[in-house]
């Protein structure tokens, strides 16, 4: 197949590109380069079946020849730089989904949206599955990521209901792995580098809140099976084994043998206080689960970093 991905060079984008590439295809990457670095696909320099594209999907996107998907993973995803870029944010969300959206309309295409878990808000339903409509602040502080990818999920059913899309939607949990940026402002970017400076560990409110932590390879791998399945509804993926922040403090600091004390902030306004998956539509349609254990993931992100200058 011939597939666009957004955001090829962001930290989820470049795996996938990589994984679909490994499989025999050929990628466009798009990448405006906000939160993505050229250094995540550089190794694919002189790849035949690789292209990338410096372009911002706010505006109109034009590619020759036919494309079979179009994937779009282009987004600011942490808080800290999704606040920092939040009407960038709002606009590749929304401007840039319906742009991709059009473009794939023209190219006989079918597309895949990669939301997010943060469409459920500070959840009141616990875990949370699909059909949980979410307790989201549309005026909040993450609102701008929060609503823009509500929205992109509601442009995209649009499309699929009203114009025949073939449509696909994943809602991400916390996800890592290597290539994320050392300043990405989440828990295990926070924690990994905090501690190879030999910083505090900063932990936001008590520490009781908790996360789920799915390995990026686990991601993947639900991503390209749901390309495989006829299903346009949204689809969990994640991990749903679930920490404490304080917990996953600890087990950081057990993992790289760390004698940096654990010290308390307050916590952020609009903080989740919980958030783990239900992954039985999953596992039901895809026949998939997280296989990467937290360790053995944490451990493959902790090399990453100790490689980086």
């Amino acid at each position: 197949m011939r597939v666009l991905v957004t955001g090829a060079a962001g930290f989820i984008g470049s795996h996938l590109t990589d994984r679909l590439l490994a499989e025999g295809h050929q990628v466009v990457g798009v990448d405006c380069f906000i939160t993505g670095h050229p250094q995540n696909v550089a190794h694919l320099a002189g790849s035949p079946d690789f292209v990338l594209i410096d372009h911002d999907v706010t505006c109109p996107v034009e590619v020759d020849g036919p494309l079979d998907w179009v994937m779009h993973f282009a987004s600011p995803a942490s808080p800290p730089k999704y606040m920092q870029h939040a009407i960038e944010t709002l606009r590749v969300n929304a401007e840039g989904t319906y742009h991709l959206l059009e473009l794939a309309r023209r190219k006989g295409a079918a597309f895949f949206l990669a939301s997010t878990s943060e469409v459920y808000g500070d959840p009141e339903v616990h875990p949370q599955p699909e059909d949980y409509r979410g307790n989201v602040n549309s005026i909040g502080p993450r609102s701008m990521y929060d609503e823009s990818k509500r929205y992109a999920e509601a442009l995209t059913m649009a499309y699929a209901r009203s114009r025949g899309a073939d449509a696909r939607i994943i809602r991400i949990f916390n996800t890592y792995g290597p290539r994320m940026d050392a300043d990405d402002g989440r828990v295990v970017t926070n924690f990994i580098t905090q501690a190879l400076r030999e910083q505090p560990l900063t932990v936001y409110g008590d520490g009781s809140q908790t996360r789920s932590f799915q390995y990026v390879d686990d991601l993947i791998e639900g991503t390209v099976r749901l390309v495989k399945v006829d299903y346009h509804k949204p689809v969990n993926l994640g991990n749903p084994e679930e920490y404490s922040v304080l917990e996953f403090a600890s087990l950081i600091k057990e993992l790289m043998g760390s004698a940096s004390p654990i010290v308390f902030e307050p916590l952020p306004e609009d903080d989740p206080r919980q958030r783990q998956p239900d992954i039985s539509l999953a596992q039901r349609l895809l026949g998939w689960q997280p296989h990467v254990s937290v360790r053995d993931g944490l451990m493959r992100t902790v090399e990453y970093f100790r490689l980086i200058p």
